[in-house]
């Protein structure tokens, strides 16, 4: 009997410890790891760049609260926003947490409440985010949520623009939803989003939290649309494996947030700038970038060569979904832990690939051969 609430389905291996792509149980059998525990080991297991950061940075100074100068925020900050629209961070501990923060700067900057999010989207599960997720099975039991949130079918312009109006303080979305299928946004509902926006002075929120640093061959995802948000949130990759997440905002948001409006006690501390300072210098690289771009043009190719045509393979980047049409994914997903490969479902029906950013053509091909194995 476990002394742990049970609100995790545990899978059946103890990982231990890893390497780069490869973990290892209590028993000592390795396997693929191509979950990154869930999108969030971007340079691997124990990479030697970001473990020198955080052992370095643990014999100086672990925390000091944000009353005081926290010279590392700077930096990191910069590396966020360089060579973007954003001008300002705010960096806090998880997904979650920044799309909180995404969420009352909204509203605060524009003195409206109504917030539009989609059908099958998740931001998180405090109160806040969960109302923004359009998922019920995350809703259940909890009672009322948030008001004000208005939950529309994903990839719909024509909802979209019906529904838009003066009320509306901004739209939050997600460039590929991770946890809802791996359904990425259209050109055409990110052209949609763009013109309401535009028009309705509606602020744009966009969740990169999984979708963000490096993961989809781009700095940001909506890098590759013609989507400007005012608001990106960013956590998962940005820490490596380290507990961290940010939200960048724009010039004319910067007085909104003034002292006193919202805070954290243990966000953007010292052990966390340096970790995701050392991460950023791998990921924003743009041989890096280029690199993750092909090898994930690889794997696309090597799924479709080697699975069957009734699969569809969605997604972009490392953030893949293999589509099983009808079947639900979880006896595949156990078949291929047993077989060595470590996998992680999006929604019922989808396989999610989510190998970290450093995942080699050798590690590719094993993983493809295991999943060739277990699909029928």
């Amino acid at each position: 009997m476990s002394v742990l609430f049970e609100n995790y389905g545990k899978r059946r291996a103890q990982i231990v410890k890893g390497q780069g792509t490869i973990v290892e149980d209590s028993t000592g059998k390795q396997y693929l790891d191509f979950t990154s525990g869930i999108a969030v080991v971007s340079l691997g297991h124990a990479h030697p760049a970001v473990v020198q950061a955080l052992q370095e940075q643990s014999q100086k100074l672990w925390h000091i609260s944000n009353l005081f100068e926290i010279p590392g925020q700077e930096k990191v900050a910069e590396k966020l926003i360089a060579n973007t629209h954003f001008s300002h961070a705010f960096f806090c501990n998880s997904g979650a947490e920044a799309n909180e923060a995404a969420i009352k700067l909204a509203r605060k900057h524009t003195g409206k409440h109504h917030i539009i999010t989609f059908e099958k989207s998740f931001h998180g599960r405090t109160f806040g985010a969960m109302s923004a997720t359009g998922q019920g099975k995350v809703h259940n039991g909890f009672g009322p949520l948030v008001e004000k949130f208005s939950i529309l079918p994903f990839n719909d312009a024509a909802t979209l623009e019906a529904t838009v109006d003066d009320s509306v303080a901004a739209i939050m979305l997600e460039m590929i939803q991770g946890e809802g299928g791996v359904n990425s946004v259209s050109a055409e509902f990110a052209a949609a989003i763009a013109k309401v926006c535009e028009e309705q002075g509606v602020l744009l929120i966009v969740d990169e939290v999984q979708t963000g640093i490096g993961r989809t061959g781009t700095r940001y995802a909506f890098e590759q649309t013609v989507l400007k948000p005012h608001i990106v949130t960013l956590a998962k990759g940005l820490g490596g494996g380290f507990p961290v997440g940010a939200m960048l905002g724009t010039a004319e948001l910067h007085a909104t947030f003034s002292p006193g409006t919202h805070g954290t006690t243990f966000g953007g501390n010292p052990l966390a700038m340096n970790v995701a300072q050392a991460v950023l210098n791998h990921v924003f690289e743009p041989d890096f970038l280029q690199q993750v771009r092909e090898i994930s043009a690889y794997f696309v190719a090597q799924l479709r060569a080697h699975l069957s045509s009734s699969y569809t393979v969605q997604g972009q980047g490392l953030l893949l979904g293999i589509g099983c049409g009808d079947t639900e994914v979880a006896p595949y997903i156990a078949a291929a832990e047993e077989s060595g490969l470590l996998l992680v479902g999006a929604g019922p029906t989808v396989i999610r690939l989510l190998p970290p950013l450093t995942v080699t053509k050798e590690e590719i091909d094993k993983a493809v051969a295991i999943l060739k194995n277990i699909l029928p």
